[in-house]
Parts: C-alpha cells; sequence; structure tokens
C-alpha cells in the first residue's frame, strides 16, 4: 500500500482515534460523517469482502452524534449466499453505539436482454482534471448556477441552482491508501451536501446515507452530483448521481433533518 501524510484516524490496539481533520464543522466535539462512512466501508471490506463481488449497496445509519473520542467497530455477517452476501456492522465509543452499517455483496454476471430506459444526461468531471497521484487533492465543486459550471472555491457555488463535486479525499487511516470502495463511501457522503445546498448555505444534518453501486469506480477520484431534494417541514431527502471518468456508477440516497440553529454558510 501507498504511504500518505494524512488521514481522519489513528489505529492504536484496535480502537480508532480521530484526527483534527476529522472534526465536523457542525461541532468542534462530532466528527464528519465522510470520515464514519468511510470507516465502516473499510472494516466491511477487510473483513467480508469477496474478490471480484460487488459492494452494491452500504447503508449507514447516522444517528446519534460520533463524539472526538476514540471509537471502536465491531462486524457480523450475516449471509453468505451463492450471489449475495451480506454483513452488519456497528460504531461504539465505550459500550454506547454510536452508529451502524450494511453492506451487501452481489456477484456480477451476465447482462440479460433488452434496453432499459436511463437517463439522457449524464454528469461528467471537470474539464482538464488531473486524476494521476495519490493521497488527497483540493475537491472541485460545480454547480448549473455557476459561469464556468466548476471551480475550487465552493463559496462560488452558494446558489439555488443544481450542486455537484469531484473529490480525492483524505484516506481513512493515516498512512494509508484508500480502496475504491472506501473512496466511494468518503466522498458519497457529499449526497448531503450537493442535495442540500442552498444559497444560504447547508441548514440540514445527514441522518443516513445509502451509496448503490452497480460497479465500483476507476481512478482515485470520485463525483457526485445532486439527483433530486424533496423537503417538508424540516424532513428532507435527498438524492444523487455516483460517477466517475467513464460515466455514473451508482446513486445515493440520505434523509435529512432540519438543523438551522448551525446552519453552515459556505459564502
Amino acid at each position: 500500500m501507498g504511504r500518505t501524510e494524512r488521514g481522519y484516524f489513528t489505529e492504536v490496539d484496535g480502537r480508532f482515534v480521530p484526527t483534527e481533520i476529522a472534526i465536523s464543522p457542525w461541532s468542534p466535539d462530532m466528527i464528519v460523517g465522510p470520515c464514519v462512512c468511510g470507516l465502516f466501508a473499510r472494516e466491511l471490506e477487510n473483513r467480508h469482502a469477496v474478490e471480484n463481488w460487488v459492494p452494491s449497496r452500504l447503508t449507514v445509519d447516522l444517528f446519534k452524534p460520533v463524539r472526538t473520542d476514540p471509537v471502536t467497530v465491531e462486524t457480523t455477517l450475516v449471509r453468505d449466499g451463492n450471489r449475495i452476501r451480506v454483513a452488519d456492522a456497528q460504531m461504539l465509543q465505550g459500550d454506547d453505539v454510536v452508529a451502524r452499517a450494511t453492506v451487501v455483496y452481489l456477484r456480477p454476471s451476465e447482462q440479460p436482454p433488452g434496453t432499459v430506459w436511463t437517463r439522457d444526461e449524464h454528469p461528467t468531471p471537470p474539464p482538464g482534471h488531473a486524476d494521476t497521484t495519490a493521497g488527497f487533492a483540493p475537491t472541485w465543486f460545480g454547480s448549473d448556477g455557476h459561469p464556468d459550471g466548476w471551480s475550487r472555491k465552493r463559496s462560488e457555488h452558494q446558489n439555488s441552482s443544481r450542486k455537484r463535486m469531484w473529490a480525492r479525499q483524505f484516506p481513512v487511516i493515516l498512512g494509508e491508501e484508500t480502496s475504491p470502495f472506501v473512496r466511494t463511501a468518503i466522498v458519497g457522503e457529499g449526497t448531503s451536501l450537493v442535495t442540500n445546498w442552498s444559497e444560504r448555505g447547508v441548514g440540514f444534518i445527514n441522518a443516513d446515507l445509502t451509496l448503490t453501486l452497480s460497479r465500483l469506480p476507476v481512478g482515485a477520484e470520485v463525483g457526485v452530483e445532486a439527483d433530486h431534494h424533496i423537503g417538508a417541514d424540516g424532513v428532507a431527502v435527498g438524492t444523487s448521481v455516483l460517477f466517475d471518468s467513464l460515466g455514473p456508477f451508482g446513486a445515493g440516497m440520505v434523509v435529512a433533518l432540519a438543523n438551522t440553529h448551525r446552519q453552515v454558510d459556505f459564502g
């Protein structure tokens, strides 16, 4: 494995200690959702993945704040079938369960005959993006309301149009490169950002994340584009398209709660 200089956690005696870059913008004593989702993906993959099978669904329930204290992750194999493999995980701080996750692995096979409808327009990476180096790279942000579509400055995209991002985030574990699946979990949590970001910032905090993958992404960077936002009475549902340099490869969905007293303003 390659080496990197920064990461969301260090691993000490089976526990994962958050680093300073894991701290959430919502609160200085909480850690961000992407690193929680990434750690779940790493542990489920390391313990339960089958070679050449596709991690077709990852669901993470973020039902309690994950503090900046050390965490442990426990996993259980639920189903070990011929075509479907399912495993569960829970994240603990002390004896307290603070989040849980499920992964579903499917065995690939041949496509059936026939033509299935799919949408005509698909998201594409930023023009001229470089996807060659290891480790962290600055995130691209995009919006339909921006004159150039993409830029590195997040503040330029605080508008009421569709949002997207193209990213290679920090590794889950300090000094360890991430796999395509773990990379997708980290960036895919951005479904909450791109679907809940208005011209006044982000006023929702997601309670979960579900990622569905038809294949693993290629390259070191992953994109996520808002597909829909539906909200009423402080509860929102957001869906996204996950894409790489070859095109769409999956979808994301989050359920979020209004958090207006801690609105994050990127402007």
